[in-house]
């Protein structure tokens, strides 16, 4: 069975000599050549502020589409080896990164339960930032307030709708507020953009 799944990518710190636009790149492309992953659609590259505010300097982000055999466990997985195979260090909670792959989505599916991701979307700031998730949940319980996510996305995935709320891509960046949304800026260099492929729009 082919799942259709969704990945974030950022990064804001250079490592192994590349730029963090230039490691995203490479994420792909080391996910592209695993022969259980295919990327079916990437989105242009964004630059947004670091969060926490303060916290580093500003972010690359992206978001690529993707087909696996895979069950979302084992996607999980191959992400975490490309994270670390990029130099990704684990030494604070939303400390600045070398590479960040999140698993936004895969199809419908919700994980473990409704009931939970319920709970996890629903907590406060100062939780989100002192709560870790003991297992993996999806959708990722904080996509819908992330414009650095929402924004990439809706190059690759736009009718993707929020298996628990119902809500679109296009309607859950409405909800956020206009600052955070044109904070997140397309870049303006060709070289630092991830072109879209041409084989379908994603899920």
């Amino acid at each position: 069975m082919v799942n259709k799944a969704l990945i974030s990518l950022g990064a804001n710190v250079a490592s192994g000599g590349r730029t963090p636009a230039a490691t995203l790149a490479e994420a792909v492309r080391i996910l592209g050549a695993d022969p259980a992953v295919s990327v079916t659609a990437t989105s242009r590259f964004y630059g947004s502020p670091a969060w926490p505010p303060g916290s580093g300097p500003d972010f690359v982000n992206a978001v690529a589409a993707l087909e696996t055999e895979l069950d979302p466990a084992g996607l999980l997985v191959r992400l975490l080896a490309v994270e670390t195979r990029l130099g990704r260090r684990r030494p604070a909670r939303w400390a600045p990164r070398t590479c960040d792959l999140d698993l936004l989505a895969v199809d419908g599916t919700i994980l473990p339960d409704r009931a939970t991701l319920a709970r996890w979307m629903a907590l406060d700031l100062g939780e989100a930032q002192r709560l870790e998730p003991p297992r993996l949940i999806l959708p990722h319980p904080r996509l819908h307030e992330r414009a650095f996510v929402l924004v990439p996305l809706l190059d690759v995935a736009p009718d993707w709708r929020h298996p628990l709320t119902g809500k679109d891509v296009r309607e859950m960046l409405a909800a956020l507020p206009e600052a955070e949304r044109t904070a997140v800026r397309p870049l303006p260099d060709p070289a630092q953009q991830l072109q879209r492929r041409d084989d379908g729009p994603g899920p």
